[in-house]
Formats: structure tokens, C-alpha cells, sequence
């Protein structure tokens, strides 16, 4: 009855968050964005200032761009989700040169009517005052008429520049142009020459500035989830939740790695995500063993071993989330032996995620378990080999960013952490090959409460036993045929 009601309250939950109109209603309000930035100017020392700039435009191929994906830190400030931007937030209270009060500017792409026709409408001027609740709202050619003094600041803030900004000539006032505009403002390119004077003799005057603390502030607060963050991450763990287990219930040998992937971001769309956190990794068999594989080309997955490391994202938040499944609905007994290995170690992974606890706790307890694990099965003779066949960390942050900022110091209430145990044995290892081959991860997403830990996304069966029970039940897919296609 627990996982029918957790069904029926997903469902709930994806359609309240509808408005008459049709569209989404959920988002985070213009009230959470102000919250975080006056969270953040409160971090901040007096006279200073912090500069954003939201990510640039990245081409796929010839004139196609991929779909544009806001800077994290500056959509959490603003709900501002289109490029060309810049946002300025002040310690202290300014006075332009008409006497208006402010502390925080927004610099945005001015509406174009003709771009817009292709590429969508943009917000403007009027729509961010009105909608994301912003009183300095200014078009970002402003920024490049060097208007605020950053040299009259005992600290800039910003973190180091992208490396992947491109002059877009049909842009005034491109992140492009608007770097380089501030790089100009601040003296940037004389804080990294070796010479501090210049060929007249002179020193070149530099602003004070310091590109590692703002990483620091941001990490501190994205760590802490609000409740409205709590509501949105819950939302995109479940979908994810869904999409793992109506695979369980589709799977057979002869589908493909890509329609695996498929049946995944399928299942996000119909209820309501806009996009997939991070590259779906849909690995069978000894695919499994590449940590980040993500060309999900094999043809068939046969009995193998299938492991899904896949998160939708809602609203800018993803989920991260993973199963590894036999193809042909049945465990063999040495994929039994590495999978319940794996999932004892994630029980004890997740038992350590409580408040107070160092954040290293979880992977502490589970490498503990899998070490013990690979010792007496006699795939490893030392204890440090098992690091071999688990690579990676246990547990990290995940909200606007699959792997989220934060301290990494303890345990608080309120993050949303990962606890992704696994073991990789792939083909060649030095071991008995009937290891070989296996892959297993399993992956929850774990929120932090002041009592035990609540595992977000326990609707998508772990246990070897409830995983073969559900992958023996009929999936509403197995009459969606296609007609063939010579």
C-alpha cells in the first residue's frame, strides 16, 4: 500500500502544480530569489560587491545552439533563465547620480522583436520588475558604459571566467562583450602581469579583487535546502523514481541501451520535466564498468547486467538517481552475490547520513562493506585493492547542479545528498573471470532530517528480490509496437 499511495501522490503533486492557463505553476517565487540574495549580501563584508554572469550560448553545429541552460548560482538569485545577463549585488546601499537608493542591478538582453521571432520572447526590462520582482532592472549595454566604479570597492567578488564565451556580432551586448566590458572595469588584465607598470612607467590602477570567497558564500547556502527547494527536488526524484521503475517492468533482452535511455526521459516528459540533469548512462554489462558511459549504443542488452544512471530535471532542479537491473528479469548468482554486496553497503551508506555526522561518513560505511565484501569472495587480496573495482565517492550535494555545491563538512538538516555505493569488474580484471563483466551501482537521493534519513526516491524497488518481482509484471509499453521500417 506504501508504494500505491507514493504512485497516487506523484500523480497529485504533477497536476496541482498545473495553472488553469496550462503551464507549470511550482515555480520558485520571486520572495525565495530576493531571500537568497539578501542570504548572501549578509555573508558579505562592508563595501563590497559580488558580479554574476549568467552562462553563454554554446553552438551545437553550424547555425543550431543547444538548449540554453542558466548559470546555477545566478538563476538561485534571480529566476532569470535567458543569457546576456550580468547581476551585481552591493553590501551596502548605492545612490546613482539621480539620488535613487539601490543595492543590487540586474543587467539584461534588451527586447528585439526580430530576435525574438526566432528564438523566443525575451523578458525585458518591464517583465523583469514585474516578474522576478527586480526594482534595478537595466538593459546590459548599460554595463558596458563602465558605470559603476568597481575600483571605489574594498572587494569584487566573482568566481574565475568560463573559457567558452563566443562575440555573438548580432548581439550588442553579449556575456562576450559584457566580460570582456568588466575584465576592462576592473583592470583584470593587469592582475596578471608579471610587470605591475606599464610601458610610460605608471602602475595601472586595479580594482581589489577576489575570485575564490563567492564559491565559498554560494556552496554555504545551496548546501541548506528551503522548503520550496525540498518541494521541487522531491518532484524531480520521484519522475526519476517512476522512470526506473516502468523500465523494470519494459525491460527484456532484445531492447537496446538507447531505447532503455528512451523509455527513461519518455516517462520525465509525461509528467511534466523539462530536460534530463546530465547525460543519461544506459551501460550493459561491461559498459556498466565506464563510470560516466554515455553513448548507449549497444544494440542489445541481452542478459546482461544493466546499469541506469539517470536524473530528470524540474524546474532547474535534477535528480540523480540509479538502478542496475538483470535484462532478462532474473539475477544470475555471481550478479546476486556483487549486487546484494552493494546494496548491504548502501544500507549502511545511508544509516550514517544524520545530522552532526562528518560528510565522509556514508562512503566511510559503505567502502567498509565492500572492502570486507571483495576480500572474502577473493576478488582482491589487500583491503586498498578495493578501491579497483569502487573509484569513486559515495555521497555528494544534488539540486540545481547533479553534483551541487557545498562545505562537504557535516551532515545538516535539510540537504538532499546522494549515497551511490558500487562495484566495477571489468573484463580483463585480475580475478576469476566469472566476475567478469559485472557492473553494479545503486544510487538514492537521501534527505537530511533532524531523524533518520529519508530516502526521496524508495518507490523505485533496490532490494534483488522486490526488483525481480516487479520486472515480472506487465508494463503499459509491451503493446506499444511500431510498424516496421525498411
Amino acid at each position: 500500500m506504501k508504494i500505491k499511495f507514493s504512485i497516487i501522490l506523484i500523480i497529485t503533486i504533477v497536476y496541482t502544480a498545473i495553472s488553469q492557463n496550462g503551464n507549470p505553476n511550482d515555480y520558485l517565487t520571486p520572495q525565495f530569489h530576493k531571500a537568497r540574495r539578501e542570504a548572501l549580501r549578509k555573508k558579505m563584508p562592508k563595501n563590497s560587491v559580488a558580479v554574476f554572469f549568467g552562462n553563454p550560448i554554446h553552438n551545437r553545429a553550424n547555425d543550431v545552439d543547444f538548449v540554453y541552460h542558466q548559470d546555477p548560482n545566478l538563476y538561485y538569485l534571480t529566476g532569470y533563465k535567458e543569457s546576456n545577463c550580468v547581476l551585481l549585488i552591493f553590501s551596502d546601499k548605492q545612490t546613482d547620480k539621480f539620488g535613487k537608493i539601490y543595492n543590487e542591478q540586474l543587467y539584461i538582453q534588451e527586447k528585439n522583436p526580430k530576435a525574438e521571432q526566432w528564438t523566443g520572447i525575451r523578458l525585458g526590462i518591464e517583465g523583469a520588475v514585474k516578474k522576478l520582482g527586480f526594482d534595478n532592472a537595466l538593459n546590459g549595454k548599460e554595463f558596458l558604459k563602465e558605470s559603476v566604479n568597481f575600483y571605489s570597492f574594498d572587494n569584487v567578488f566573482f568566481t574565475e571566467f568560463k573559457e567558452d564565451y563566443r562575440d555573438l556580432k548580432n548581439e550588442e551586448a553579449d556575456i562576450f562583450k559584457l566580460v570582456n566590458s568588466f575584465k576592462k572595469q576592473i583592470g583584470y588584465s593587469t592582475n596578471l602581469e608579471t610587470n605591475n607598470t606599464n610601458s610610460n612607467g605608471i602602475v595601472p590602477k586595479k580594482a581589489k579583487i577576489d575570485t575564490k570567497t563567492l564559491n565559498t558564500y554560494m556552496a554555504s547556502l545551496r548546501e541548506i535546502k528551503s522548503d520550496e527547494e525540498i518541494q521541487l527536488l522531491t518532484k524531480t526524484i520521484r519522475i526519476s523514481a517512476m522512470g526506473q521503475r516502468e523500465i523494470m517492468k519494459a525491460m527484456h533482452t532484445g531492447m537496446s541501451e538507447a531505447e532503455i535511455q528512451g523509455v527513461h526521459e519518455f516517462i520525465y516528459k509525461k509528467y511534466g520535466s523539462e530536460y534530463e540533469g546530465y547525460p543519461s548512462i544506459v551501460g550493459a554489462g561491461n559498459n556498466g564498468c565506464v563510470l560516466h558511459y554515455s553513448e548507449n549504443s549497444k544494440i542489445k542488452v541481452e542478459n546482461e547486467l544493466v546499469l541506469m544512471d539517470l536524473g530528470a530535471e524540474y524546474h532547474g532542479y535534477t535528480a540523480d538517481l540509479t538502478r542496475t537491473i538483470p535484462a532478462n528479469g532474473k539475477f544470475s548468482e555471481e550478479q546476486k552475490i556483487i549486487y546484494d554486496l552493494v546494496y548491504e553497503a548502501q544500507e549502511k551508506g545511508i544509516e550514517s547520513v544524520r545530522v552532526g555526522n562528518v560528510f565522509t561518513a556514508s562512503d566511510q560505511a559503505a567502502r567498509k562493506v565492500i572492502t570486507n565484501g571483495l576480500l572474502q569472495l577473493g576478488i582482491i587480496k589487500k583491503a586498498e585493492d578495493s578501491r579497483k573495482y569502487f573509484p569513486h565517492g559515495t555521497t555528494h550535494h544534488i539540486g540545481l547542479d547533479v553534483h551541487d555545491p557545498g562545505l562537504f563538512l557535516t551532515f545538516e538538516k535539510n540537504m538532499v545528498v546522494t549515497v551511490e555505493p558500487g562495484i566495477y569488474i571489468p573484463i580483463g580484471s585480475n580475478c576469476d573471470p566469472k566476475w567478469w563483466g559485472i557492473a553494479v551501482r545503486i544510487e538514492d537521493n537521501i534527505l537530511v532530517t533532524n531523524g533518520s534519513p529519508i530516502n526521496l526516491s524508495e518507490i523505485a524497488p533496490r532490494k534483488s528480490n522486490k526488483i525481480e518481482a516487479l520486472m515480472s509484471e506487465k508494463s503499459v509499453l509491451n503493446d506499444f509496437i511500431l510498424p516496421e521500417i525498411d
